[in-house]
C-alpha cells in the first residue's frame, strides 16, 4: 500500500513567539501547506487583530482554532513525535541538516502518530533542555547568515512536508508512546540510574542526554515504555530488598 504524509497529524507549534505578527504569518504559512492544527506556547503578546491581519481571511479558522498553552511540556503531552528546530548546531545538538530528509522520515510516522513541529523564540530560539524534550532536531540550511524569521522557517518546513504528502511510499510506523509516556519513563529511568549510583546525581540531566538520545533512535510504543518503566520497578524492588 502507498502512503504519503498525513497532514491530519501534523501540527506547528510556536514556543514563546514575541510578535502577534509572527504567530499570524505562521499560520498562514501552515494553512498555504495543508496543515490545520496550530499551537502557541506562552506567547509574549497574542493579540488577535494584529494575528488575524497577518494571517489574512484564508487562515481565519486556524487561527481562531489554535490552541494556547502555558508551558511547553503540557503543550507536547499528547503528541507521539516532536520534532525541534535550531539555527545553532555543535557536539551536544546533532541535527538532521536537511529538512527534505526529515519530511521523507515523517512519511510512514505520520500515518498512525500525532507530530509537532516546535520552533523557538524569534530571538534565541529552543534551548537545549527544550531540544532535549524533541525525537529529532532539524536545521535549515543557509549560506553565510543563518537566522531566519520565524514565519520563514515555518514555510520552509511546511512546504517540505507538503511536498512529502504527494510521494508514495511503502514504509508504516506503529503507533508510538505519547511524549507525556516517555517523559515519565525518562523521569522514573533518571531516578533509578541515581539509586544505583549508574549517573552522577548532582549531574543527572547531563548524564540522561545520552539515554534520551538512545531511546529517540528506537521507535519506543507504549508497550516499551511500560516494559521498561517494569525494569525500573523491579531494580527498585530487589535493592531495597537487598539492603533488608
Amino acid at each position: 500500500m502507498s502512503l504519503r504524509v498525513n497532514l491530519n497529524n501534523i501540527a506547528i507549534v510556536l514556543h514563546r513567539p514575541g510578535s502577534p505578527e509572527n504567530i499570524g504569518a505562521a499560520a498562514r504559512a501552515a494553512c498555504n501547506m495543508g496543515i490545520s492544527q496550530l499551537i502557541v506556547v506562552a506567547p509574549r503578546n497574542c493579540d488577535l487583530t494584529r494575528i488575524l491581519k497577518m494571517a489574512t481571511h484564508f487562515a481565519a479558522d486556524l487561527v481562531e482554532e489554535m490552541e494556547v498553552f502555558d508551558d511547553l511540556e503540557t503543550a507536547l503531552a499528547p503528541f507521539q513525535y516532536v520534532v525541534g528546530t535550531t539555527a545553532r548546531v555543535g557536539r551536544r545538538r546533532p541535527t538532521i541538516p536537511d529538512p527534505r530528509k526529515l519530511a521523507e522520515k515523517l512519511i510512514p510516522i505520520s500515518q498512525q502518530n500525532r507530530i509537532a513541529l516546535v520552533f523557538g523564540p524569534e530571538n534565541w530560539g529552543l534551548t537545549n533542555a527544550e531540544l532535549r524534550l524533541c525525537h529529532v532536531v532539524v536545521t535549515i540550511p543557509t549560506a553565510e547568515f543563518a537566522s531566519l524569521n520565524l514565519a520563514q522557517a515555518v514555510m520552509i518546513l511546511c512546504y517540505e512536508v507538503f511536498l512529502a504528502s504527494r510521494e508514495d511510499t511503502q514504509s508504516f510506523t506503529s503507533r508510538l508512546a505519547t511524549h507525556h509516556e516517555l517523559e515519565a519513563m525518562y523521569e522514573q529511568l533518571k531516578e533509578t540510574f541515581v539509586n544505583i549510583s549508574f549517573i552522577n546525581p548532582e549531574n543527572s540531566d547531563y548524564w540522561m542526554q545520552r539515554v534520551r538520545r538512545f531511546f529517540s533512535r528506537v521507535d519506543m510504543q507504549a508497550r516499551d515504555v511500560r516494559m521498561i518503566r517494569g525494569i525500573c520497578r523491579q531494580i527498585e524492588w530487589y535493592g531495597s530488598r537487598k539492603e533488608k
